[in-house]
Parts: structure tokens; C-alpha cells; sequence
């Protein structure tokens, strides 16, 4: 039996926890600022395909099971909408379904290529979301790690509770990436509908886990971070070096022909007539450094009958600092048309921050107190005091006794205070 310091204590850590896991104020519906990026979560106990936002997750569904989804983007709450049947408290207005949501299997509870449903319970895995799609993957079915056996009923999860973040691989192989070591996923099903993708798959910066037939999973290309920069003369296509002239044929072609109509071969410059000095400058073509598809990716994405393709789901693995090395010149800029997040990184909506949610119970009650008139304050003093004094007179022959205070000697306790009163 705890003591009463050991209890006191373990209120305020969950006070503490709480603070940290809702540290947002949610009194308001975020229906009403459209289709934004934002925390999805979905109702299980409503039975339905359908998301709702972070506030309505706590105002309107908190005695409901749910599960966390994570940010999806362009994406509407659907629990003022006739979709949901549970009314929503913080947008009265019963809306017409949103039409422009996109519900993936997220939205049944199943996730990654495998299906699984999220059982918080259960799961030991570290789950990973692909930039592209949002789906969450298991890095057991990105062949990153074997897959674990599921969490038996009576063992404890990592952290002595269910908590949906609890994942718990400290007892398994290290994976072949460790989280520290790439900065975002893009699924295969994703790289396949982009040739974009395909083309920087296997470059360096743009990791594939594959492996030859029979062979271990390996990391492919091999080595560290890549190279923030591009350097102006040299171009790293798929691996191999080659000069800019090499690189884009059209601009060796100008190169030569400057040289043949201007220097003469003599290394100085030709003065310019007046005509010429009228002439508009013609802007210099911007230097592509886009790789062509490398080897790896060829062999994973369209293997031919020369070449054994490479065993490998196709996810490529993004290292730090990825959106600043895509190739932006004016060949290579459309194919980001409609996905400008793979160039920049998505606003996300967060609720505003709660000013109270690091405010102990007692700090709440006088903030509370300060707010109600000076007599009922006074009341309200008195009636604390007595029920302190009381309390502590009820409890002082269990103290003098060494006896322990059972649950039904405190409901005892209230039950004669209200039949007194």
C-alpha cells in the first residue's frame, strides 16, 4: 500500500505526463479553416471510414476509443458532418460531407503494405510514414529489420502502459537504417508512379535496401551523408563523374562556338561593334544536374533480360537535407507539379497552446477561485477548512494505529458527510 507521499507524487506525475501529452487548447473545430495539413485522428468507436481533428478528438470523442493517424494534408474534420453521427460539440452546425477528403486504409484502422490493423497492445515495431502517400510502414516490411513476434497479453509494453507510441525493438537485430541515419520515407508504391523518383532512387542521398538473390538485405548505394553542394563543373550522375560539358552536349556546342566566333583561339575577347553591343544577351541555360537512373534503380524499377533484377520492395530512404538537392532547372521543375512538398516542407496545423495545461489541480482551483465573487470565495474557504479538519480528524486513529485506509473507509467518510449535510 503506497504511502501518502508515494500517492501524492504519483498525481503529479500524471498531471505532469497529461500536460505534455494535451498541451493544446481545444475548444475549437478546425472544420472552418478548409483543407489544411493537420493531426487526423479516427473514432473507432464511431464505425466509420472518417477523420476528426485534434480538438474534437477531446471535446467530442474523449470516452472513445481512437487511434492517432498523424498529420495527413489537405484534409477537413468530419465530425460536424452528417458523416460522422456523433454531434459535434464545438461546431454545432451539422455540415454536408467533405468531399474532397481522401480516406486511405488508414481510415479502417490497416496500415502499411501488409494491412495490419494497429493494435497499440500488441505492436512492437517503430512505424515510419511515407512523405508521399502518409501510410505508416513497418520497417520489418521495408526489410529493414526481421519482423518480431507480436507482444504476448501479459508482457508490459516499454514504457508500463499501452501507450500508442510505445514501440519496443531494444531486444531485436539493429536494422539496417537506424532512425538517426535517414530523414524520410517515400514508399515504393510511391516511387513507382514517379519516374521523377525512380531516376534519383539509388543516387547518393537517396538510399534502396535490396539485395541479390539468396543474398543478405543491404543499403545501396553504400556510404555516409551525401554532399550538400553541387559543384559547378563536376556532376555526379547516378554515381559516375562527369564535366558539365560532358553533362549537357548542347552547352559544350555553345561553348565551342563562343570560342570560335570570339577569341579566335588567341584566349582574349573579340570588342564588341555597336550593332552587337545592342544586341540583347541572350540568358544562359541553367545547369541541369539531374541524374540519369542509376544502375541500382534499374535493376529494382525496369530489370531487362541482361541484367538479374535486384529483390527489393523499392522504398528509397531520404537522407538529411534531401528537398535541397533535387535538380529545380526548368526541365526538371514540372515533374514536381502538384507535389511541392517534396521542395518544401508542409505548414502544419497545430492547435494553439493551452495556457493552463502546465497548471498544477491545486493552481487551477485558486485560478478558479479568483474568478468568483469575494463572498462565495470566503464560503468556499470555509467549507475547505472544515471538510480539511474533518477529514484529518477521520483519519488520525488509522495513523495512530498503523491501520491501512481501505477504499470503502474513504467512501464511508463521504457517505456520512452527505447524509449529514
Amino acid at each position: 500500500m503506497p504511502s501518502l507521499q508515494e500517492f501524492v507524487d504519483e498525481q503529479r506525475a500524471l498531471e505532469e505526463e497529461a500536460s505534455q501529452a494535451l498541451p493544446w487548447s481545444f475548444s475549437e473545430c478546425t472544420y472552418g479553416k478548409g483543407y489544411i495539413r493537420q493531426p487526423v485522428f479516427l473514432c473507432l468507436s464511431c464505425q466509420s471510414p472518417h477523420g476528426i481533428c485534434a480538438a474534437c478528438s477531446i471535446a467530442c470523442h474523449g470516452d472513445h476509443e481512437q487511434v492517432e493517424l498523424f498529420p495527413k494534408r489537405a484534409f477537413r474534420c468530419d465530425c460536424p458532418t452528417s458523416s460522422l453521427s456523433h454531434k459535434c460539440t464545438l461546431h454545432p452546425t451539422q455540415m454536408l460531407p467533405n468531399d474532397k477528403n481522401r480516406y486511405s486504409q488508414n481510415f479502417h484502422n490497416k496500415f502499411c503494405r501488409c494491412g495490419r490493423q494497429y493494435i497499440p497492445s500488441e505492436e512492437r515495431e517503430t512505424m515510419i510514414q511515407c512523405v508521399t502517400c502518409e501510410d505508416w510502414y513497418h520497417e520489418s516490411c521495408l526489410n529493414l529489420r526481421e519482423r518480431p513476434p507480436a507482444r504476448s497479453a501479459n508482457e508490459p509494453s516499454p514504457s508500463g502502459t499501452d501507450d500508442d507510441a510505445a514501440s519496443d525493438v531494444s531486444d531485436l537485430p539493429q536494422a539496417l537504417l537506424s532512425e538517426d541515419e535517414y530523414d524520410s520515407l517515400i514508399c515504393a508504391d510511391c516511387v513507382r508512379k514517379s519516374e521523377l523518383l525512380q531516376r534519383w532512387a539509388g543516387t547518393t542521398g537517396v538510399k534502396v535496401v535490396a539485395r541479390e538473390k539468396d543474398q543478405e538485405w543491404r543499403v545501396m548505394p553504400p556510404g555516409g551523408p551525401a554532399n550538400e553542394d553541387v559543384d559547378d563543373e563536376t556532376v555526379d550522375v547516378g554515381g559516375s563523374e562527369l564535366t558539365s560539358v560532358e553533362a549537357h552536349p548542347a552547352k559544350s556546342e555553345e561553348s565551342v562556338k563562343a570560342n570560335e566566333e570570339g577569341a579566335g583561339g588567341s584566349g582574349t575577347k573579340r570588342p564588341l561593334d555597336a550593332a552587337e553591343e545592342e544586341r540583347p544577351t541572350k540568358k544562359p541555360r541553367s545547369l541541369c544536374h539531374a541524374p540519369s537512373q542509376s544502375p541500382i534503380s534499374k535493376r529494382v524499377f525496369n530489370p531487362d533480360d541482361k541484367t538479374p533484377a535486384l529483390e527489393s520492395a523499392g522504398d528509397v530512404f531520404l537522407l538529411e537535407g534531401w528537398r535541397s538537392r533535387w535538380c529545380q532547372c526548368p526541365d526538371c521543375l514540372p515533374a514536381f507539379e502538384g507535389e511541392a512538398y517534396l521542395l518544401h516542407e508542409e505548414d502544419t496545423f497545430e492547435p494553439p497552446e493551452d495556457p493552463e495545461a502546465q497548471m498544477s489541480i491545486e493552481e487551477l482551483g485558486m485560478r478558479m477561485l479568483e474568478r468568483l465573487p469575494r463572498d462565495r470565495v470566503i464560503d468556499g474557504i470555509h467549507a475547505y477548512n472544515q471538510l480539511r479538519d474533518r477529514l484529518v480528524t477521520f483519519l488520525r486513529p488509522f495513523n495512530q494505529e498503523n491501520k491501512e485506509v481501505r477504499q470503502e473507509d474513504i467512501e464511508g467518510f463521504f457517505n456520512d458527510l452527505r447524509s449529514g449535510r
